[in-house]
């Protein structure tokens, strides 16, 4: 998260107090334990794992279902799962951007972002140059990790960005402690720490030859962060220990179902020499007109409020993170786009509410490309690119070509075409649609010159051709 703090306070916002920088990673450590914590529900490692009980007869089956991935993972695709596009609202020229941006492989970059955004609530993003050769630059961009990444602003209401700071762990072959290279970023310079061991720049920690200075040209601190709402909580979040009820109660079902086979025996008014082997059958005993009974000693099961609590719990994640289950029989197969529109009425309008602070990131990331690629003599305007990030759900394809259809005249095409799944660029289909119209001229002129070459070579055969001056000697020679 950012870190605000009194930027008059601060002499050279370049060269920020090793004092001011200490505070601010001890305040990120504080974090670990809860994104940890995200990170483990995610991937899988989750309570249920870790529980013990007492009762050294009783079983303790473990059964994990991980509604956090499956959250988590349908949101990123229903976001990321149509590339986001680049409309230029003035006819700005775009493609030194999109050269770039694909240059960057930006789609597969935007997926894993989403994903760390609804886990995390938070991601980062780094722009930086690889030089290609001693004269020229390629730009790049790294996803950051957020445990151990951060941006600090100023306490304005404009929260501007002062710097940012990202401490990469070393570790020694063996695998132990090795300190940590901290890289704080700021508007004009990279400046670098080495510790000795941990975060810690306290006096004595920092490696001789360290701090060291890069120069960099982005013109503002090339860290972005972007946040998945203003509470920067992950999407399962709130949802946690309902996954961790859901995991319990799933778990207790397993456990109730091996206790039931695994039920006891018992003999009225007999004995059962030894122990009975499984699938062994118990003969000679007496018939049980002199009283002897066998039966087992079960316990009794209500799978169906077992099932009821269980469809809650399910129903209850799904509700509380607009998330549906597609499982669902209510989302059939034959169900139309628009009919499915207002089955994930909830999840459009979360969506809706991520998308808006997802794009002022993405703003923030072009708005830094533009200020490279300006020093490298490509103009380009970042202030005129609209940003249009379509979800990914069922489009009836017939409906928006006849949208498209009827706007045609009244809404310009760069924006029309926008409306059409899969990511097409607009600037490229107007392009292609301009293409497509000189080959259809191209080969009716080409049609029409072999239609009069072939009356012209019919004509010359004694064919029939209508022309006056043929018409007016064939009747003279009547006259005649």
């Amino acid at each position: 998260m950012a870190y605000k703090v009194d930027a008059s306070l601060i002499n050279n916002l370049d060269d920020p107090p090793i004092e001011m920088l200490n505070y601010l990673i001890n305040l990120k450590q504080d974090e670990q334990t809860r994104l940890d914590k995200l990170h483990d529900y995610y991937i899988g490692k989750q309570a249920i794992l870790d529980r013990k009980i007492d009762n050294p007869h009783s079983k303790n089956t473990k059964v994990m279902v991980n509604h956090a991935k499956y959250i988590t993972d349908m949101m990123t695709g229903m976001i990321t799962g149509n590339p986001i596009n680049y409309v230029s609202q003035d006819n700005e020229n775009l493609e030194p951007l999109v050269q770039t941006l694909n240059k960057m492989d930006i789609m597969a970059h935007d997926t894993e972002l989403e994903r760390d955004l609804s886990c995390y609530g938070v991601a980062y993003e780094l722009l930086y140059l690889s030089p290609i050769d001693d004269a020229h630059t390629q730009e790049k961009i790294a996803l950051l990790d957020p445990h151990n990444t951060f941006v600090v602003t100023d306490d304005t209401e404009d929260a501007n960005e002062l710097f940012g700071v990202y401490i990469l762990p070393k570790q020694k072959l063996d695998g132990s402690d090795n300190g940590a290279l901290i890289s704080v970023y700021t508007q004009h310079k990279i400046v670098q720490y080495r510790t000795i061991s941990g975060n810690s720049l306290l006096t004595g920690n920092i490696q001789a030859g360290y701090p060291t200075t890069i120069k960099q040209f982005w013109g503002a601190e090339p860290i972005t962060e972007y946040k998945n709402n203003e509470q920067m909580q992950g999407d399962f979040e709130q949802q946690i220990t309902s996954i961790d009820a859901y995991n319990s109660l799933q778990s207790d079902r397993i456990s109730d179902k091996d206790a039931f086979v695994d039920a006891i025996l018992l003999a009225y008014g007999t004995t059962i020499d030894g122990e009975v082997e499984k699938g062994q059958m118990i003969d000679g005993l007496p018939s049980k007109d002199e009283g002897t009974s066998i039966e087992w000693l079960t316990k009794t099961l209500d799978e169906n409020q077992t099932q009821t609590l269980s469809d809650s719990i399910a129903n209850d994640i799904h509700e509380m993170s607009n998330v549906p289950n597609m499982n669902d029989q209510q989302f059939a197969g034959n169900v139309s786009g628009e009919a499915m529109k207002y089955k994930l009425f909830g999840l459009l309008n979360l969506i809706a509410g991520k998308e808006q602070l997802l794009i002022k990131g993405l703003h923030r990331r072009l708005q830094l490309l533009q200020n490279d690629l300006n020093l490298k003599a490509q103009s380009v305007d970042a202030s005129q690119i609209k940003i249009q990030i379509s979800p990914n759900i069922p489009v009836n394809l017939t409906d928006v070509v006849n949208n498209i259809k009827t706007a045609d005249g009244v809404i310009p095409r760069l924006i029309t075409y926008g409306w059409l799944p899969d990511g097409y660029d607009p600037q490229k289909m107007i392009e292609m649609m301009q293409q497509q119209s000189k080959d259809n001229i191209a080969n009716q002129q080409e049609a029409m010159g072999s239609l009069e070459s072939t009356a012209s070579v019919n004509d010359d055969q004694g064919g029939y051709r209508d022309d006056s001056s043929q018409s007016e000697p064939a009747n003279d020679a009547k006259q005649d």
